[in-house]
């Protein structure tokens, strides 16, 4: 596994017939890498898609959401299995989209991340404050909540296959970006509260992404932080090149 990970969020973009072309451009300009690992994450329609094109290469599947139950009578929902049927590794959970616009619960995301893990799926776990509990000094306490909440259930051993993102929600899709000190002192912050819940070497295993406004400009200061193990990135990964840069500043901090 390599030291530093990288996340590409399409969101709800690029459709099924652009997802093949845009793959083969991205595999032509990211290389295997020994200490850097990458993650597409497409729309639900994509992934059938994107999978073959990724099966042989070093970049590895994932989704942006699923359901906890492995099928029944959940409609417009999909399941772990069906995600782990499509050779995905990763999946996205918690995102502050997925809270705000579809009101989804501390409860409900942590319901989530116990059947990603049950299910074999790397949970890739976004916690986050908006500019108003950053204003009011409560970021702390914010995303201990939803951390403490989302982890609860889950054993140490388990653990190990965590990644928590870092999404402070006022940096999301806005251009700005947390600065590389500030966002430090969170990631510093997410790393202590693992160390409570499940001890320092299990601690130290864990990835804690940073996801705000990552681009190629501002990639290579945050990556350099001590408790900055990659990039969850939005916009900027619809973009080849710009998101192959991202990828090649995360090999010169690993």
């Amino acid at each position: 596994m390599g030291r530093l990970l990288v996340v590409a969020n399409w969101k709800m973009n690029r459709l099924p017939s652009e997802t093949g072309p845009f793959l083969r451009q991205l595999l032509e300009q990211i290389p295997p890498m020994q200490h850097v690992s990458v993650v597409v994450c497409p729309p639900f329609p994509s992934l059938a898609i994107a999978a073959p094109f990724l099966e042989k290469s070093s970049i590895q599947l994932g989704a942006q959401n699923m359901f906890w139950e492995r099928d029944g009578a959940f409609t417009g929902e999909v399941s772990p299995a069906m995600l782990r049927d499509l050779y995905a590794t990763h999946v996205i959970l918690g995102h502050s989209e997925r809270r705000s616009i579809f009101g989804e619960t501390l409860p409900l995301i942590a319901l989530k991340v116990q059947a990603a893990l049950a299910n074999g799926l790397v949970p890739i776990l976004c916690v986050g404050e908006s500019a108003k509990e950053r204003d009011d000094g409560r970021q702390f306490w914010v995303v201990e909540q939803q951390l403490i909440t989302a982890l609860e259930n889950i054993a140490t051993d388990q653990a190990r296959r965590l990644v928590v993102a870092y999404e402070p929600v006022w940096a999301i899709g806005t251009g700005k970006t947390a600065t590389p000190a500030l966002a430090q002192e969170m990631h510093g912050h997410i790393r202590s509260l693992l160390q409570r819940l499940f001890g320092d070497a299990v601690a130290r295993h864990i990835r804690i992404l940073y996801g705000g406004s990552v681009k190629a400009a501002n990639a290579m200061d945050l990556f350099q932080q001590p408790d900055i193990d990659g990039g969850l990135v939005g916009g900027a990964s619809l973009d080849a090149n710009e998101f192959s840069s991202i990828v090649a500043h995360a090999r010169s901090c690993a």
